[in-house]
């Protein structure tokens, strides 16, 4: 069982930056494949990013990529994303999700809905 605590969300003007962490129990983080995701009401949760067991592999969508970037500390069972250049349209509950991946090179990634396990959720608002 691996319980994620995010934290960072806020209330932040277009073109600021904030980071979210997601803060992982148990001693296996080293293990999952971590992916942030994001939702606003009435639609569905959509990927944002993920990170690879080593860190090594990181991709991004489209919406983001160039202005967010994840990184994870293995030692800390944590997993981060930096957010700049914040648009209105950011604005959304973001989630950290954890998939297993025990024994899978520290190159796979997965980017899919079907994560093990999710945190409660941070929310971030960008006002125009």
């Amino acid at each position: 069982q691996v319980q994620l605590v995010e934290s960072g969300g806020g209330l932040v003007q277009a073109g600021d930056s904030l980071r979210l962490s997601c803060a992982a129990s148990g001693r296996t983080f080293s293990s999952y494949v971590m992916g942030w995701f994001r939702q606003v009401p009435g639609k569905e949760r959509e990927f944002v990013s993920a990170i690879s067991t080593s860190g090594g592999v990181t991709p991004y969508a489209s919406s983001v990529k160039g202005r967010f970037t994840i990184s994870r500390d293995n030692a800390k069972n944590t997993v981060y994303l930096q957010m700049n250049s914040l648009k209105p349209e950011d604005t959304a509950v973001y989630y950290c999700a954890a998939k297993g991946v025990p024994g899978l090179s520290g190159i796979y990634i997965y980017t899919g809905p079907s994560y093990d396990y999710w945190g409660q959720g941070t929310q971030v608002t960008v006002s125009s």
